[in-house]
């Protein structure tokens, strides 16, 4: 307790010390993308190429090696997660052949039990040698077996020193970012040494969600995409990984419950499916890397596809008196609909381990409703008269209380709220129409009414434009809207979604990364990062360093990757 006590009084310290101790990347003004058509702007950043900015980082000029074959990642022997904890295991090899592009991993080691191997490595200038990095976890409970959560603990202490570095956190969510960390501060010098300079760093995101919204219904994404962009993810810290599963023009998802909703509703039932092996890779996958993956299954409406494998699932339009052969959103009158929701979303809650799933809620279309017989004697019934919100209010209750019924929290879209659905306290509601910057006066609504809210509204990364489009994801305020402290803690961080009329898995990554490297820096990094020019420094370094890493990151601007 006593040693707990101090290190949080360390910390508290060092935080009050920032604006000493760390260089003031927020002086300057902002620059637009248009001011640099001609030419770039100048200058290395004094953080080198970090990416996203830690809260603090304190570097010296003091140049350390580290040698592939004496260098050792290993558990420090007071730590809570010790060798068997297959997430740092998995974790230290692969940012040591990161860090060491490829170079055969000697494997993880105690410090009890290690052996360096003094062998000659590769001449260079550096003032000492950085022998192993030490990881501490500090928490009373070993979390290596869990999966990460809202509430997960992300912050992390390194010291990068001279013999043995060390990196302590209270979890082992804060210990991968750590990793990431390191990793960045690492470069080769003209000898094709690895260097690291002597640094400090104290770190902690600024926001618990920090999502990416992909959409495989548009264009199925393979598996492989999807892994690639989880690593991509890591490598800029996001946590959250928004899985935009199925919508109006396919059904991908394979259900072990109901089969025939992808046997009919996906591109292909054979190969354009995840199957359940293929979400269990997912998760797994995601959860290496300290990223939760939350599932939408939006209804009502975006269900065509649904309707193929589920026949009396979406409301029958009429033209006058006949049905005219087409369908709308689920049908929100029938039992057999709510009994099929009840066994969808039972499998749904069971498959996905997060505590939420996001219910959509978006884009109702009424038309279809307002024809059918059945709906307008409901709708009569329920004296509801003709506002079809109220009819598309009383669906979304019956299927916020089955996810509630199965201990799950819930996600919705902005229309959920607007149109006055009955919410549980812990809902999280997710704000993305961007209608010239409405946006903030919907979030100062949602928040004023009690509830959390994340941010997509300005990160439409699928909107693309010529010239350097990042500038003006990166220079969007989340808190920039009139509301009290205590509403403006009710924003839990936001998203970039990248929806997929357009994007297949031969454009994703490209058109994704590093544009949506500038939200993940806006979410993590203190309030005060604004200086676009040093982010710029430090972006296309990133970007630079995503390419060798294997992800086919699209350049910023004009420039040359030495790789």
């Amino acid at each position: 307790m006593a040693a707990a006590a101090a290190a949080a009084a360390v910390r508290t310290l060092l935080l009050l010390l920032l604006p000493l101790l760390l260089f003031h990347v927020a002086a300057g003004e902002t620059v637009v993308a248009e001011d640099w058509l001609e030419k770039p702007p100048r200058g290395d950043s004094p953080f080198g190429s970090v990416w996203p900015l830690p809260q603090l980082l304190r570097s010296s000029p003091i140049a350390l090696q580290l040698s592939h074959d004496r260098f050792r990642l290993e558990h420090d022997p007071a730590s809570s997660a010790q060798v068997g904890c297959q997430i740092l295991d998995d974790a230290f090899r692969r940012y040591y052949n990161i860090i060491f592009s490829g170079s055969p991993y000697p494997g993880a080691s105690s410090k009890l039990h290690r052996k360096l191997h003094r062998k000659p490595t590769t001449k260079t200038r550096a003032d000492g040698e950085v022998s192993s990095l030490s990881v501490l976890v500090q928490s009373s409970h070993n979390d290596c077996n869990d999966f990460p959560g809202l509430d997960s603990n992300e912050s992390y202490e390194l010291s990068v020193q001279a013999g043995e570095s060390l990196l302590q956190a209270p979890s082992v969510w804060g210990a991968l970012r750590g990793l990431e960390t390191f990793s960045q501060l690492a470069y080769r010098d003209d000898n094709d040494g690895i260097l690291m300079n002597k640094t400090e760093v104290v770190d902690f995101p600024r926001f618990r969600h920090r999502g990416l919204l992909l959409d495989t219904s548009r264009h199925y994404l393979p598996l492989i995409v999807i892994l690639e962009t989880l690593d991509a993810m890591a490598y800029n810290k996001f946590n959250v990984f928004h899985w935009h599963i199925v919508d109006d023009q396919s059904f991908p998802y394979q259900s072990q419950t109901f089969p025939e909703l992808s046997e009919k509703g996906a591109y292909d039932p054979s190969r354009a499916i995840y199957t359940e092996t293929d979400v269990g890779a997912v998760l797994w996958y995601a959860r290496e890397r300290g990223i939760r993956v939350i599932p939408e299954f939006d209804t009502p409406g975006h269900t065509q596809s649904w309707g193929k494998g589920e026949p009396n699932l979406l409301t029958p339009c009429y033209n006058g008196k006949e049905p005219s052969g087409l369908f709308g959103p689920v049908h929100p009158v029938t039992n057999s609909t709510y009994d099929f929701m009840k066994k969808l979303f039972n499998e749904i809650a069971n498959v996905f381990p997060d505590h939420y799933i996001h219910l959509g809620g978006d884009e109702v279309s009424f038309s279809c409703w307002q024809s059918n017989p059945d709906i307008t004697s409901f709708m009569e019934k329920m004296s509801f008269g003709k506002d079809y919100k109220k009819l598309e209010s009383y669906y979304i209750q019956q299927i916020l209380d089955i996810v509630a019924s199965y201990k799950k929290g819930y996600m919705v879209w902005q229309e959920v709220f607007d149109n006055g659905v009955k919410l549980k306290p812990d809902t999280v509601v997710h704000v993305w129409k961007f209608m010239a910057e409405r946006y903030k006066q919907e979030m100062a609504e949602v928040t004023a009414a009690g509830f959390s809210t994340l941010l997509s509204a300005p990160w439409y990364i699928n909107s693309i434009a010529y010239g350097q489009d990042w500038t003006k994801y990166y220079v969007v305020e989340p808190l920039d809207f009139n509301g009290t402290d205590k509403q403006k803690e009710l924003v839990v961080g936001g998203e970039a979604c990248l929806w997929g009329e357009y994007v297949d898995g031969t454009n994703l990554t490209p058109r994704l990364w590093p544009r949506a490297s500038a939200v993940a820096e806006r979410l993590w990094s203190d309030k005060s990062v604004t200086n676009v020019n040093d982010a710029y420094s430090r972006l296309a370094k990133h970007r630079c360093r995503m390419v060798q890493r294997g992800i086919a990151a699209q350049p910023l601007f004009v420039g040359f990757c030495d790789i």
